[in-house]
Order: C-alpha cells, then structure tokens, then sequence
C-alpha cells in the first residue's frame, strides 16, 4: 500500500531508499485509520509529509518538524510544520504541548549523531505508550562528515549498543532504577539503515514450559 502510494506520487518531491518501505509497512499498519499523534522531524520537499498523510488517513495528527524555514509553505490543513531545532527541548516540549505526546516519531533530520541523540532523549520517554520511535539513514553513523565513523564513541549506532545492553538488564546484572525511561524500551529492531524502537510497559520476563513440569 505505501510502496504504491510513492510510485503513484504525482505532488511535492520524496525521496527514500527503496527497501525502507517494507519496514515501515511491518511496524507501521496497525496505525492505519486511527487517532494518532505523528511527528515527522525533517520536512524537505514536503511529499513525505503527504504520503504519510495519505497512509494513516484523516484521523491521523501528522506534523512536520524542521530547521528550515521556508518548509512553513508546508503546512497546510491536512498536515502542520513547525519550525525549529530539532536538539531544543524547549521547542520540542512546545509540539508536546500543541499537539500531545506522539505516537510515532520519525527521525529523517540533519542525520548528525548529536542532534539524533538528542531528539531520541528527549521524545522517547515522552512517547506513548505502545508507541514507535523510528531513526532513519543510520548509515551517517559510518560518515566522518556527519560526526560518523566505525565503531567511533558518540554514534548513535554506538549508543543503540548501550541500549542493547539495557534491553538485557535483566540477565546482565545492570541497575536500572524503576523510573528510568528506557525500561520501557520493548523492542528494537535494525535493518539497513534503520532502527525501529518499540514502547510498551513490561514485566520482568519469566520462564515458561507448557505442559507444565509434575
């Protein structure tokens, strides 16, 4: 359904890899049709915007975050943009305030390790519950230009590792206080490029066996 929706694109400009669309399709389905909280931080060209807009339908609050201005032309009645940076919490804490807590985030901003930390800091611990926080174009983790480079300390690939291990809290022996956000991370899950975490409220996880042992 997305796939087709982009190649039948006849509005504003986008631009995606082409193996990101059966990713989204897998985490994003469910949220077809329902009263959903949208961020999308990087705007452009627009048509991204548009073609989330034409997937979720009109239930959907879809909202478009940039640093440039001239991407206001954007905002229209299907869909808003706001303009500003997309590390200021402040100006983060205003769309919070605007629109309510998200949903889903996607992350298709400057793509620089600081700024994807940031956001992910700042919005995942305020995203809703059952939510998805999406990182696109991972690949800049790899790029010296973009703060990037293999195995280098302060890549948001680096620190997804970190995350790994807090996913494994339980069987690593490492503290997580009760109100640490990231207890809540439910899942996460990479592909080329990309990382999709999962939100949900969980219980320490236990051993099964079925039929049960006499």
């Amino acid at each position: 359904m997305l796939w087709e929706n982009f190649l039948s694109n006849k509005g504003n400009l986008i631009h995606k890899w082409k193996y990101y669309f059966p990713a989204y399709e897998r985490h994003f389905h469910e949220y077809i049709n329902k009263s959903i909280v949208f961020f999308e931080i990087g705007v452009s060209k627009g048509g991204s915007l548009d073609l989330w807009t034409r997937y979720f339908g009109p239930l959907a609050t879809i909202v478009g975050i940039d640093i440039d201005p001239s991407c206001v032309k954007f905002d229209n009645r299907f869909h808003k943009v706001r303009i500003g940076d997309q590390s200021d919490k402040k100006f983060l804490q205003s769309l919070i305030e605007e629109f309510g807590r998200p949903d889903i985030v996607i992350d298709d901003g400057s793509h620089k390790m600081h700024d994807m930390r940031n956001s992910f800091l700042y919005l995942f611990p305020l995203l809703n519950n059952n939510g998805v926080y999406l990182v696109e174009d991972l690949h800049t983790c790899y790029w010296p230009d973009w703060g990037g480079g293999l195995k280098k300390p302060g890549t948001f690939i680096e620190f997804c590792k970190e995350l790994l291990d807090i996913l494994h809290a339980q069987h690593n022996g490492i503290q997580i206080p009760p109100t640490h956000c990231f207890e809540s991370i439910f899942s996460m899950t990479f592909y080329d490029s990309l990382v999709f975490f999962e939100k949900k409220l969980k219980s320490k996880n236990v051993s099964m066996m079925s039929p049960a042992p006499k």
